[in-house]
């Protein structure tokens, strides 16, 4: 059995109620096999949930028990068999976010901890040899949780067909198998969409707590007093939107900033924006099939970075998330210029807070919608077709593939199937030579267009290029 992590003691009270109650069952439905129930409603010794806390998921049993999900569990296996996907204690020892832990523990998020605990059994016996096959996909299966389902499918992988539950991997099919159902060791937790976003919107509530920086007082050198600015008369509540555009605030870089500016926030941010981007990230790899933009984000530490410092410093922004199949499709030639990863993530970033639901408004409301991005002075294009919203024009455009992975006030993430470049660099690509030069004319500055017309007057030849 594996250490305790929340209080042994509540897993020891957890053992003597469950001894009790197979104590007291009477021994002619102990023996008649699929009945697990006694006229009292009382479960017996060979109940799946019994199975479940004298085995190795001993960290799952104890969160069962502070969940209050005891009479839930015991009224299920008696109305029907039940399936558990049950995660190793290891996974909850050491794998889970320590604060993410504390979060599940504290009692104002119970309905978080029973959503989460719901989520992982089905109504229903499902044995290893019920699994589908590749070629029939994913089956869908309803849980004990009112709004969640989970994806059971097959792969092929190391030279073995594994069972997968949603995107985790069944380490232990009919690891214990009792007559009211069957536990599946798997080889993590399964955290639904919804208590994510909770986690991340009580966490994000809490942050904003800082005091806007003030500048150092001034002082007025005939009166010898503290002058007023005039900002100090107005009362700027914590957390408004920073005064100075995106722009200033970029660290600079190739075609980002001309030069160095400080963020309107300082060194005292109102946001955790580091924890913030991690929280996306780690959002990411959950969701499944966005594991090469994951990996992306964690190697080019300083886009991460300085997405956590804008943030930090009261900016929002909106990640366009090309998915693993779309960035499969990206050529050697289009990374191997340096600093392109990080010039085609910048595109797909908007210095914006949009939802799927916000953006479809506007492309239907406007017809064709140019968003900034970070790669200035580039935006992107989006327009409504085959009601969704599409990103870019031609061969490069992208759909909006998954709405909302990550939404948490400040960073939006949309899943998009195609990679987005801007629509500069395809018109020079498909243009002729001759035509890539006339792209731009310079324009003349007053002081040049006074001068060329003094000398035409006086009938002499420039010798300025530009007359």
């Amino acid at each position: 059995m594996g250490r305790c992590i929340y209080g042994c003691s509540a897993v020891t009270f957890f053992t003597f109620f469950l001894f009790l109650l197979s104590a007291s069952a009477s021994p002619q439905n102990s023996e008649s096999g699929h009945h697990n129930l006694t006229g009292s409603g009382q479960i017996n010794s060979n109940s799946v949930l019994v199975a479940l806390l004298d085995s190795r998921y001993t960290e799952l049993a104890e969160l069962v028990e502070k969940a209050l999900l005891l009479q839930t569990l015991e009224d299920a296996v008696g109305r029907h068999n039940i399936t558990i996907f049950a995660p190793r204690n290891e996974a909850l020892e050491r794998d889970l976010d320590p604060e993410f832990k504390r979060f599940l523990l504290q009692p104002g998020n119970l309905k978080s901890l029973q959503s989460l605990i719901l989520s992982h059994i089905i109504p229903n016996r499902v044995g290893s040899n019920q699994w589908p096959d590749e070629k029939s996909g994913r089956v869908k299966h309803a849980t004990l949780g009112s709004d969640q389902v989970l994806h059971l499918s097959k792969i092929k992988g190391n030279g073995k067909r594994l069972r997968l539950v949603n995107s985790a991997v069944i380490t232990r099919p009919d690891d214990l198998t009792r007559p009211d159902g069957l536990i599946h060791g798997i080889e993590r937790l399964l955290i639904p969409r919804s208590v994510q976003e909770d986690f991340n919107r009580r966490r994000n509530l809490r942050s904003i707590s800082a005091v806007l920086p003030e500048g150092a007082p001034e002082i007025d050198p005939r009166t010898n007093r503290l002058k007023k600015s005039a900002a100090a008369s107005v009362s700027v509540p914590a957390g408004s939107p920073p005064v100075l555009p995106i722009q200033s605030a970029m660290a600079p870089g190739p075609s980002l900033a001309p030069a160095p500016a400080p963020g309107p926030g300082g060194p005292r941010g109102h946001f955790n924006g580091d924890a913030q981007v991690k929280d996306f990230i780690h959002t990411l790899l959950h969701y499944g099939g966005y594991n090469e933009m994951a990996d992306i984000l964690v190697n080019l530490t300083s886009l991460a970075t300085e997405m956590g410092r804008l943030v930090s410093e009261g900016y929002v922004l909106t990640v366009l998330a090309p998915n693993d199949e779309a960035m499969a499709k990206l050529t050697t030639d289009q990374l191997s210029e340096p600093g392109a990863p990080e010039q085609i993530m910048y595109y797909h970033i908007i210095p914006e807070y949009q939802t799927e639901e916000s953006m479809y408004n506007s492309v239907r409301r406007f017809g064709k919608v140019k968003y900034e991005t970070l790669r200035f002075p580039h935006k992107v294009a989006a327009k409504e077709a085959d009601g969704s919203v599409k990103f870019g024009s031609g061969d490069r455009s992208a759909y909006l593939f998954d709405p909302d992975i990550y939404t948490d006030g400040r960073i939006s993430v949309q899943g998009i199937d195609g990679v987005l470049f801007p629509e500069e660099e395809g018109e020079t690509v498909n243009k002729p030579s001759g035509s890539v030069k006339k792209v731009v004319q310079q324009r003349r500055g007053k002081l040049l267009e006074v001068a060329c017309r003094m000398l035409g007057a006086i009938g002499k030849d420039s010798y300025l290029s530009n007359c």
